[in-house]
C-alpha cells in the first residue's frame, strides 16, 4: 500500500461518510438513525485528519492509524445494521479504508 492509494481509500470514506450522515438526516424515522448519524460524522473527521496528515507524507503514523482503524471498523459495524443502501455503502467504504491502513503500517 502505497501513499497515494492510502489517500484515495481515505477520501473515499470521508466521501462515504458524509453522504451516509446526509441521507441518514432525511430518513422517515430518523431517531433510529441518530448513531449511525453521529459514528459516520467522527469517521470523517478521524479519516480527514489522517488525510491531512498522511497529504504531507508524514511516516510515524501508526499511531494515527491505529485510531483509523477503529473508527473505520465501528462506523462500518453501526451502517452495517442498517439496510439503506447508502449505509451499505458506507460500510464497505470503512471497511476497505481500514483494511487500506492496516496495510500502510505493515
Amino acid at each position: 500500500m502505497n501513499n497515494e492509494m492510502l489517500l484515495e481509500k481515505l477520501a473515499a470514506c470521508i466521501a462515504a461518510c458524509n453522504h451516509c450522515a446526509d441521507a441518514c438526516l432525511e430518513e422517515e424515522n430518523v431517531h433510529h438513525m441518530i448513531s449511525c448519524i453521529r459514528t459516520d460524522r467522527v469517521c470523517a473527521a478521524v479519516c480527514t485528519a489522517v488525510h491531512q496528515v498522511a497529504a504531507t507524507q508524514y511516516t510515524n503514523m501508526v499511531d494515527l492509524l491505529e485510531v483509523c482503524v477503529r473508527i473505520c471498523e465501528e462506523c462500518a459495524a453501526e451502517c452495517e445494521k442498517h439496510e439503506h443502501l447508502h449505509c451499505q455503502e458506507c460500510a464497505r467504504a470503512c471497511r476497505e479504508c481500514a483494511e487500506a491502513c492496516r496495510s500502510f503500517m505493515n
